[in-house]
């Protein structure tokens, strides 16, 4: 099956007026969902309490090791925001959220909306990834495929979402673009929410479509993308299935 074929199979467009709407309808994600990979559980972390004790946690021991001002470390439950965790047993290794762009904007918007406008004013729908943090003693790129993964899933294949951007710090930003594909879309600036240098990175979800359909389940390749590490697309489209409890 093409990709295509497979994201159109598996569109998701029961909550939403039409391909030009995201669809920001609440929507009541599988409390029982995980994905395992290399001994790890991937889940929703949403109405789950022992790891939404637990994040808030990690977030600040990760941030404070690294000399960064932690913000607002608690997690806030919002109908626009999904957050993902990674355990090993009962160890939380990873955590990030996935935003969705509201009538408040993205968390990026504070030193990026002139950059981030742009593509709203030509038609795009566009998200975020935040409060990124992971154990370095349990990093893993199949830890960190299965997060972005399931990021693109919600983001792509259930909120119709075309464009997702990340704030890191430039340091980083090597990684995520040789890794993911991301490119600079904005210049560095000083992030005031953890009092460090930032740039603004984004990716085209038509782009990551194109990526999975070149590197998706082939975990052997040499390629230095975590993309080959994603499911084939007709395996997400069980992934999406399940994640939604259709």
């Amino acid at each position: 099956m093409t990709f295509d074929a497979a994201f159109d199979q598996g569109a998701n467009r029961q909550d939403c007026a039409s391909w030009n709407e995201p669809c920001h309808a609440p929507l009541q994600l599988n409390p029982d969902f995980a994905l395992i990979r290399d001994g790890y559980h991937i889940r929703i972390a949403d109405g789950i309490d022992a790891l939404e004790r637990r994040i808030p946690q990690l977030i600040e021991r990760m941030y404070s090791s690294r000399g960064l001002r932690t913000y607002h470390a608690e997690l806030v439950r919002c109908a626009t925001r999904t957050t993902i965790a990674a355990c090993r047993g009962d160890h939380l290794v990873a955590t990030l959220t996935l935003g969705l762009d509201s009538a408040d904007g993205l968390m990026a918007d504070t030193l990026y909306r002139d950059e981030i406008d742009a593509f709203r004013l030509a038609g795009g729908r566009v998200c975020e990834v935040t409060r990124l943090a992971m154990d370095p003693e349990h990093s893993s790129p199949e830890v960190m495929a299965a997060m972005f993964q399931l990021v693109y899933v919600l983001a792509r294949m259930v909120h119709r979402m075309t464009d997702l951007f990340i704030e890191v710090h430039p340091r980083h930003a090597g990684f995520y673009r040789r890794m993911l594909g991301y490119t600079v879309a904005g210049p560095e600036r000083i992030c005031p929410r953890v009092g460090a240098p930032a740039v603004l990175m984004h990716m085209s979800q038509q782009e990551v479509d194109e990526l999975i359909a070149l590197h998706a389940g082939q975990p052997d390749s040499t390629a230095r993308s975590l993309y080959r590490l994603f499911a084939p697309p007709a395996a997400l489209i069980a992934l999406q299935h399940s994640l939604i409890g259709a």
